[in-house]
């Protein structure tokens, strides 16, 4: 595979969008990586600021710069590296969220955790007071704040690099929400009795798992927003065991899980004096949503 490799800009030059991508995919595919004409397509329809759609209906030939920094794009996903982490941006739902190396990338599977998140406001007439703990990117908090700007968003993390990272996308958002340097629930007991909703993405593969994982995710996103201790429900314990002080009469819990840890994450939540509410399923049809509630 090394040898067909060839030197930053050689080959593409004088190719069209259309013809780079195709060579791209190929080269990709070969490579062995995961939906190797998305990534290509995305990696040229970001270059260019043109949707997928469009890049067929561009007929004339790229750049020698563009053509460079194209084939060193395509190299690195070559080695696995994941699209959002090569640009340095990830998009999720309305926002466009600039990453950090501490920073998971915003996947698709957490906006069904947005989805139950924004029921949970409505039902409260889209007036309540939200925490996201593990906040990240800022993801989860900046959607519930672009998209219920009625609520008052807090959102909580363990690391300062990590939320400056996330303020400055709220920032970018234009968005409003109050950041608290915070181990899980730890740090923010100002807010004792006052959230009407907590929402996390906590880590939860197990650690014996981490190195199975595929390299995108393996070699690329931070251990410490992965591992979730020997059975993956480290954090879940946690945080259920310690937001009940900070919650409101009847407020609502909304977590992402992993792939089968709904029911055990409900069990945790039912004996640590919570109401389960069930669940709910990703865009792939995975269940990644458990609900509870403050009895």
């Amino acid at each position: 595979m090394g040898a067909e490799r060839s030197a930053p800009g050689a080959g593409v030059a004088e190719q069209t969008p259309r013809e780079a991508v195709k060579e791209a995919s190929s080269r990709l595919e070969r490579a062995g990586v995961p939906e190797p004409r998305a990534s290509a397509e995305v990696l040229m329809s970001e270059l260019l600021g043109r949707p997928r759609g469009e890049l067929a209906l561009v007929r004339e030939p790229l750049s020698a710069t563009d053509a460079a920094l194209y084939e060193c794009w395509v190299l690195r996903r070559e080695m696995r590296e994941p699209v959002q982490r090569i640009l340095g941006y990830a998009y999720f739902r309305n926002v466009k969220l600039e990453l950090g190396a501490q920073t998971l990338i915003p996947r698709p599977d957490t906006e069904s955790v947005v989805e139950a998140a924004l029921e949970a406001v409505d039902r409260r007439d889209g007036n309540c007071r939200v925490l996201d703990v593990g906040t990240g990117t800022g993801a989860i908090a900046i959607s519930i704040a672009d998209e219920r700007p009625g609520c008052e968003v807090h959102a909580a993390d363990v690391s300062e690099d990590v939320l400056q990272l996330a303020r400055q996308n709220a920032a970018r958002a234009g968005n409003c929400i109050q950041f608290h340097l915070s181990d899980v629930t730890g740090g923010i007991e100002d807010l004792g009795g006052k959230v009407d909703l907590l929402v996390s993405n906590p880590p939860y593969i197990q650690s014996a798992v981490l190195e199975k994982l595929e390299p995108e995710v393996r070699d690329w996103d931070p251990r410490l927003a992965l591992d979730g201790g020997p059975d993956g429900l480290y954090f879940y314990r946690r945080i259920l065991d310690e937001a009940t002080p900070l919650l409101s009469p009847g407020a609502d819990i909304v977590l992402e899980v992993g792939d089968g840890q709904a029911e055990a994450v409900l069990r945790l939540g039912e004996a640590a004096g919570y109401e389960p509410l069930g669940t709910r399923r990703d865009l792939a049809g995975g269940v990644r949503v458990a609900m509870l509630r403050r009895a």
